[in-house]
């Protein structure tokens, strides 16, 4: 099946909500997790969009060790979790569907050739199998009653367009500017050496993203969009490391909060 067969055709065979992944949780209910780009699947019959099996091993197809700190983070703290498995190259969910990168044609100097000349039918069924089941269980979750703080995890490049990215972990917030500044602290309790980025090195606004404005501006809960430089989470004793950083902080900041 190819990128050209037929919305109607690609439906009879459905995977809507296959690339949702929920950790349950236990004795921690009111932390929630989310993970956008914790895999790099692509549905049956997208051709694996026109790119290289090595291709989906880079930052461009998932946030490189963001999932796995994300389900490290779930046992640990005892928090739900919902994790979408389905490549960002598909669809970007930390992105409203509307953003020119929703759906990139080109990422980071890539071209993907199987998102050149998407229909609006081609988008509506991205939408309908991997985005809107994804929102639909985050939404789910932190609707619950004894739901108080909700965390996204994402990785980023420790360098993009020829500049250096330093920071270890970058915090991005907007309106709930106590939920990230509270995290700081408690992470440099942690380790004093940690150099942390407030906003950086990304900003949120409307048009771009999905988690902070929709998520947690909308629910009204504490929350923070926590992003490590993928280069510490590449392995699993860098994933144990800043899982058990953050869980710690976490822990500490509910205390606080």
């Amino acid at each position: 099946m190819t990128q050209a067969t037929s919305v109607a055709d690609r439906r009879a065979g459905s995977e809507a909500g296959r690339y949702v992944e929920q950790v349950a949780g236990g004795r921690a209910p009111e932390i929630v997790l989310v993970c956008e780009h914790a895999g790099r699947h692509v549905p049956p019959g997208l051709g694996n969009l026109g790119l290289p099996p090595a291709a989906f091993k880079r930052h461009i197809a998932l946030d490189i060790g963001a999932g796995a700190v994300t389900r490290r983070m779930a046992a640990l703290l005892g928090a739900p979790a919902v994790l979408n498995t389905c490549s960002r190259l598909v669809i970007d969910c930390n992105r409203p569907v509307t953003a020119p990168d929703a759906f990139p044609a080109v990422s980071d100097g890539t071209r993907v050739p199987g998102n050149a000349g998407l229909t609006d039918a081609d988008r509506a069924w991205r939408i309908e199998t991997v985005y809107t089941p994804f929102h639909t269980a985050v939404a789910d979750r932190i609707a619950a009653p004894d739901v108080r703080a909700i965390f996204s995890i994402h990785s980023f490049t420790p360098e993009m367009d020829g500049i250096a990215r330093p920071w270890d972990i970058g915090l991005l917030f907007r309106k709930d500017q106590r939920t990230s500044r509270l995290l700081a602290s408690a992470l440099n309790e942690g380790d004093a050496d940690l150099r942390i980025g407030m906003n950086e090195p990304y900003r949120i606004d409307d048009q771009s993203d999905w988690f902070v404005p929709v998520h947690g501006e909308g629910s009204g809960l504490p929350h923070s969009l926590i992003e490590i430089r993928n280069d510490h989470i590449r392995d699993p004793a860098g994933i144990e490391r800043f899982a058990v950083l953050l869980s710690t902080a976490i822990a500490k900041l509910m205390e606080d909060l």
